[in-house]
């Protein structure tokens, strides 16, 4: 059964640092495309960056780069997400999901191509 376990929310204050995990199990993320995507209160759900399994590339929304970081662990099978200097708009439910295949770019602009999805993980930003 294929499944996304999100993990590493949490309450953190202006500035501050956190790292998400997505676990997979089931299948080998290797072969596929993976993405964190959040949603915050009352806004639409959107892209914050994805990875290519095989080749290790890279995409990020605007708002998060330079300060998050996405990277895989094929051996333990799992995507983090590292974000730092938190600011209170990064405040949202973060999940993960991928699509099937590892093309050369990945892109965060159509979640509806991303097949299966994580529970998400709480992330909230204030003093």
């Amino acid at each position: 059964q294929l499944q996304l376990v999100e993990s590493g929310g949490g309450l953190v204050q202006p500035g501050g640092s956190l790292r998400l995990s997505c676990a997979a199990s089931g299948f080998t993320l290797v072969d596929y495309t993976i993405a964190w995507f959040r949603q915050a209160p009352g806004k639409e759900r959107e892209g914050v960056s994805c990875i290519t399994g095989r080749g290790g590339s890279t995409t990020y929304a605007d708002s998060v780069k330079g300060r998050f970081t996405i990277a895989g662990d094929n051996a333990k099978n799992t995507v983090y997400l590292q974000m730092n200097s938190l600011k209170p708009e990064d405040t949202a439910v973060y999940y993960c999901a991928v699509q099937y295949g590892s093309g050369t770019d990945c892109y965060i602009t159509a979640m509806w191509n991303y097949e299966y999805w994580g529970q998400g993980t709480q992330v909230t930003v204030s003093s």
